[in-house]
């Protein structure tokens, strides 16, 4: 069986960093993997996506998921959940970050129109119900903070991910690879983030 994830969200939120992850535990763990990835503009905080598909029998000839295909969106950015649904399956599962960057262009018409209103994570997760109702909304900040960095708000969402069905590897296999893959001074903070993740309660 062949499992795909596709993670999205902005520039600077660490995404490369999730896959690189999932990456090296396919390498450790004998999983045949394909990956691909768009930046955009992601320096200035431009929509970015990752398509990662793995197994551990099956030969993967294709790094990207077909829409309606994908198992699991990681999404670290509300907004680009939206952008990106339509790779999920019918009933798939989404990870979302209880978090929305306004795009410029929404403030801009606020700004003529003072009584537009901003869209809200509820309207997301509203439309986000038209194709499944498997949703988990995670404030990833709030437990990046209480690790003690908010840039682990990526490695939080990746340990909620691991706790959930299907998911090919557990948390004791993916911390020694944290471990690898962060500087050396972050990573008790990367690690505190990924099992408070883990063991996070979902509110949505």
């Amino acid at each position: 069986m062949i499992y795909s994830i596709i993670t999205c969200g902005v520039g600077g939120q660490g995404l490369m960093l999730v896959s690189n992850i999932i990456g090296i535990a396919c390498a450790e763990y004998e999983y045949n993997i394909r990956t691909a990835e768009t930046h955009g503009l992601a320096q200035r905080s431009g929509s970015i996506y990752t398509h990662i598909r793995m197994s551990e029998t099956e030969q993967i000839y294709s790094p990207l998921i077909p829409y309606g295909e994908a198992d699991v969106m990681l999404a670290m950015e509300a907004i680009e959940a939206l952008r990106n649904i339509e790779f999920l399956k019918s009933e798939g599962l989404i990870v979302l970050n209880d978090y929305i960057w306004h795009p410029v262009q929404e403030t801009f018409n606020r700004v003529k129109e003072p009584k537009q209103t901003y869209i809200t994570i509820d309207e997301i997760i509203q439309k986000l119900h038209e194709i499944t109702n498997t949703i988990f909304k995670i404030d990833a900040l709030k437990i990046a903070n209480e690790a003690g960095n908010a840039l682990a708000s990526n490695v939080a969402l990746l340990g909620f991910l691991a706790n959930t069905e299907n998911f090919p590897f557990t948390l004791d296999q993916l911390k020694p690879i944290v471990s690898q893959v962060v500087p050396k001074k972050a990573v008790d903070i990367n690690i505190k983030a990924l099992e408070l993740g883990y063991n996070a309660t979902s509110t949505g």
